[in-house]
Formats: structure tokens, C-alpha cells, sequence
């Protein structure tokens, strides 16, 4: 099977098989999605969308936050992964989003990535899931995901996976296919004992022809 091969048929299985897949992470704004991404860090989308409803109902915007302090921010959010560094980090851009931005989140990725806390692969995030931007986000299951079944040769870093993956699928599908891959991932090709028995990938998975 040649490598074209095979990303036509899992992007044709995904699209008849998944024709909506969308962001699991809960918000109602721009804002409240940057601070979902930044919280769900090493940490999963159910915990976060447990925590954000009081924290956005405290901070509805980076003004308010901007007011407030790292240790205000911390009692919203100390039951996450690494909260002491996530509270400093809303706090910081959300001040950095009122001194230089205006109070809003910036559709531009290398802008989002001056941030403090905000790296390439949550910046990407947003500009897929708010922006429809031509970007894939590489997460531990993408990752895991586009090597497992070919699509990666072995990568050894994200933004190797990100850039292969960027060269072999359509930009206009880009968006949507770092959903695929992080829903696959989250549900069958698990990290361990990925459900190889009912994924409907097999026929065209490296892994599974092992």
C-alpha cells in the first residue's frame, strides 16, 4: 500500500464515518476557549469542562482577570495538572491581552504564541477550532494516532507529525482532521490496548498489519 493509499482511505472512512467532530472542550467565547486549552494541558477535557463554568463565571473576559491576581485565579482551577504555573499563566496573558491587544484574543497564531503559557500547538488549536484555519494541532494523540497507523513514519517530535500531516492532507480538511485523529484516539486507538477489533480503520492501519 502506498503511503497516498493510504491516507485516502482513512480521510474517506473518517468523512462517511465521522462527518462531525468538533472540540469536546465546552466555551462560549474566544476567551473562554484560550483558557480551556491552556488548563487541558496534560489534563483531560472532562475536568476542565468542570472547572471552567465558575471560572469564567468569575472572569468572563481577560479585563476582569487582568484585575485579579495569580492566587484568585489558582482557587478556580487548583483541582487541574500543574496549577500553580496554569493560574500565573491566565493571569499573565490575560494582562498582556488588555496591554496589547485590546481585550481580545488574536486571530493571528504568531501573535497568540507571544502569550505566556501559549505554545505552537495551542495556538493551532484555536485557529482550527475558531478560525477553520489550514493548522493541525499535534496532542499525544495525534501523535500516537498518525503513527500507529501510518500516516507518520515513526516522527520523533510533534512538529514533524504536524508538518507531515500538513503535506498529505487537504487544507481544507486540516481542521477537521485533527478532530478525527484526537476523537480516534480519546475512544479506539487508545495508548493501551487500542480496540483494534472494532476500529474501521484496520484496512489501511500499519499497526494492525503488523
Amino acid at each position: 500500500m502506498t503511503l497516498k493509499e493510504r491516507y485516502a482511505g482513512v480521510l474517506t472512512w473518517f468523512e462517511a464515518n465521522m462527518p462531525v467532530a468538533e472540540s469536546e472542550l465546552r466555551y462560549e467565547s474566544p476567551w473562554g476557549l484560550l483558557a480551556a486549552v491552556m488548563l487541558s494541558a496534560q489534563c483531560t477535557d472532562k475536568r476542565v469542562n468542570m472547572i471552567t463554568p465558575a471560572l469564567l463565571e468569575a472572569f468572563p473576559s481577560p479585563a476582569a482577570m487582568a484585575q485579579s491576581s495569580p492566587e484568585e485565579v489558582f482557587k478556580y482551577i487548583k483541582s487541574v495538572s500543574y496549577p500553580n504555573a496554569k493560574s500565573r499563566h491566565l493571569y499573565e496573558t490575560a494582562r498582556m491581552l488588555c496591554d496589547e491587544f485590546g481585550g481580545e484574543v488574536p486571530s493571528d497564531l504568531d501573535a497568540l504564541q507571544r502569550l505566556p503559557g501559549v505554545g505552537r500547538k495551542t495556538a493551532n488549536v484555536l485557529g482550527a477550532v475558531l478560525w477553520n484555519a489550514p493548522v493541525m494541532p499535534v496532542d499525544t494523540h495525534v501523535f500516537r494516532v498518525a503513527n500507529r497507523i501510518g500516516l507518520t513514519n515513526r516522527s520523533k517530535t510533534p512538529l514533524q507529525t504536524e508538518k507531515t500531516l500538513s503535506r498529505h492532507i487537504p487544507a481544507e480538511l486540516l481542521p477537521k482532521a485533527h478532530h478525527w485523529l484526537i476523537l480516534h484516539g480519546r475512544y479506539v486507538c487508545t495508548a493501551r490496548n487500542p480496540k483494534c477489533a472494532t476500529c474501521g480503520l484496520t484496512p489501511w492501519c500499519r499497526y494492525f498489519s503488523l
